[in-house]
């Protein structure tokens, strides 16, 4: 099957840089090894609770993003997230946190992604084993599928990117030299409302914990669900134990921060996200190949952040819908 653009990841840069190609009139195939859109900003529902466990909140840093959360304000995608915020240890690195205005998706974080994807042709559960190029890209998925495409953008974190380019590809040795730190995230809900004196914390100190968040303080969310993300050293070090020992240890150390006993919990899990934040990102924007109508783009080329991710993918969608 031949198509004009293929875009691999239906996270935020591969759905902003796809939606920009359909609104200049390319045909857009989406493909998406999970099962439905967001990346790092995917929503995990589980024994009836639901948590945001990659991406917390965005912010705006630039004008052009904040229009554009302005935007998706209006249209019920994204309300304004203020709560009652905490700094554990080394304060002078959130000085003044609660003077950001951070704004979340509405009911989850993965909302303003689920809108794009709905008017796209998007392909869920479709993982691509390998491509080539020979005039135009020839894309094989681990179905067996084969596909064509003139134009290709890559959204993958750069080892994976590396890998499915190969080895003997010029863009291979400098996207995998680019490292990841990882970030084990953490869900508990509890059976009983749970206040340890904040809603979120930033926790700037060695241990287990780098952030926690009661996930029902957002709008529109119930329950009595906590978000608890591992700091990246101890993520690194324990990356590969069960995630039902890491949701236990994590909740461990909640306990220990707040200095207190934890409610009884009604459920307990966790996920690897091994690809969290680039440990140095790049301010590129995307990374282009004219000769083979290839683009690549993520959030790690932009600054990282969720409007990172935005950014790289506008410009990348706009490099390709220009390109003869």
């Amino acid at each position: 099957m031949s198509i004009d653009t293929v875009v691999i990841g239906a996270g935020w840069a591969g759905l902003t840089a796809a939606r920009v190609m359909a609104a200049a009139g390319r045909t857009v195939v989406v493909l998406e090894k999970a099962r439905g859109p967001g990346g790092r900003s995917a929503t995990r529902r589980t024994e009836g609770a639901r948590f945001d466990h990659g991406a917390q909140y965005f912010t705006a840093r630039s004008a052009a993003f904040g229009r554009q959360l302005q935007q998706w304000q209006d249209a019920g995608l994204v309300q304004p997230w203020r709560p009652k915020l905490a700094v554990i240890g080394d304060k002078a690195a959130h000085s003044d946190p609660e003077e950001v205005s951070r704004f979340v998706g509405v009911p989850g974080m993965n909302a303003v992604c689920r809108h794009f994807a709905a008017d796209l042709d998007c392909r869920f559960e479709q993982r691509v084993a390998a491509l080539e190029f020979d005039r135009q890209w020839h894309l094989e998925l681990i179905s067996g599928e084969q596909l064509q495409a003139r134009r290709l953008l890559i959204t993958l974190p750069p080892a994976q990117t590396a890998a499915l380019l190969g080895e003997s590809d010029p863009l291979h040795d400098p996207i995998a030299g680019i490292t990841f730190n990882p970030c084990i995230a953490g869900m508990v809900s509890f059976r009983k409302p749970f206040d340890p004196g904040f809603d979120a914390a930033f926790i700037n100190h060695s241990g287990a914990l780098s952030w926690v968040a009661c996930n029902s303080s957002k709008p529109e969310r119930e329950g009595n669900d906590w978000v608890l993300h591992a700091s990246a050293d101890w993520s690194r070090a324990q990356l590969e134990a069960p995630t039902e020992q890491h949701a236990e240890r994590l909740a461990e150390a909640f306990g220990e921060l707040v200095g207190e006993p934890l409610p009884a919990m009604a459920g307990c899990t966790a996920h690897r996200w091994r690809y969290a934040q680039a440990c140095y990102p790049l301010e590129r924007g995307t990374i282009t190949d004219a000769d083979r109508r290839l683009a690549i783009a993520g959030d790690w080329l932009s600054g990282s952040r969720v409007e990172g991710a935005w950014t790289s993918g506008r410009k990348a969608g706009e490099w390709l819908a220009n390109l003869d």
